[in-house]
């Protein structure tokens, strides 16, 4: 498994759509922003392009649970059990999550987590085979995650399509991360900015290469 290809940022004068988005675009002085201020003095202020990743953690329901009378679960044995093991990647409703999956490439791979369960964790890996493209449920009025304010000629939101790949030789739960995570911030260590932590809301988050790896070795080790 190649693990060693994200991208160093680039710079360029840009403002941050995430920054903007947050409603924090910056500390203000005297009730102007100070990247408003470096613009009045004739400068213009460098803001370094969020790195392109290409490993990913994805979180999926395996234990169910109805919504509208529909059966959400969908764990990692049911992908291991669909034709060719891959299927979509649907019903991401968070534009954050979903940016993260437009900036997805074939051949990349991602940890399946599963979450909202008795022991959330990783439960093993797969490749994105289908880059993002328009998730069909959002136009369903049958559908769970059908988004009304959504138009077929404007689209909100996007899917990828991913494989199964393998089951992680022993199952890595969250409660064994998070020792990992807080070790790290303590001594320095690659989960010490793990997203799982710091974004721990998001259902698709994006992993360094040194925070995949580690990961993936942990399989190896015995648990902590």
């Amino acid at each position: 498994m190649e693990t060693d290809c994200q991208m160093p940022p680039k710079t360029r004068a840009r403002v941050s759509k995430r920054t903007a988005d947050s409603g924090d675009a910056g500390e203000k002085v005297g009730g102007k922003r100070k990247a408003a201020a470096s613009v009045e003095s004739g400068k213009t202020e460098e803001r370094a392009e969020p790195p392109q990743y290409c490993h990913w953690l994805m979180k999926s329901e395996p234990e169910s649970r109805f919504e509208n009378g529909i059966d959400v679960k969908f764990g990692i044995e049911d992908l291991k059990a669909l034709p060719d093991q891959t299927g979509c990647w649907d019903g991401v409703r968070n534009y954050q999550a979903r940016n993260f999956m437009r900036q997805m490439k074939n051949e990349q791979l991602a940890f399946f987590y599963h979450s909202n369960c008795k022991e959330p964790g990783i439960a093993g890996v797969m490749k994105i085979v289908k880059e993002a493209y328009v998730d069909h449920t959002q136009f369903d009025k049958k559908d769970v995650h059908f988004d009304a304010n959504s138009k077929p000629d404007d689209p909100k939101w996007s899917m990828v399509d991913v494989q199964y790949q393998r089951m992680l030789k022993r199952f890595l739960p969250l409660s064994e991360l998070k020792k990992y995570h807080v070790q790290h911030g303590a001594k320095g260590g690659p989960l010490k900015d793990m997203a799982l932590f710091t974004r721990a809301r998001l259902s698709v988050q994006p992993l360094t290469a040194e925070e995949f790896d580690f990961v993936l070795s942990l399989e190896e080790e015995e648990p902590l």
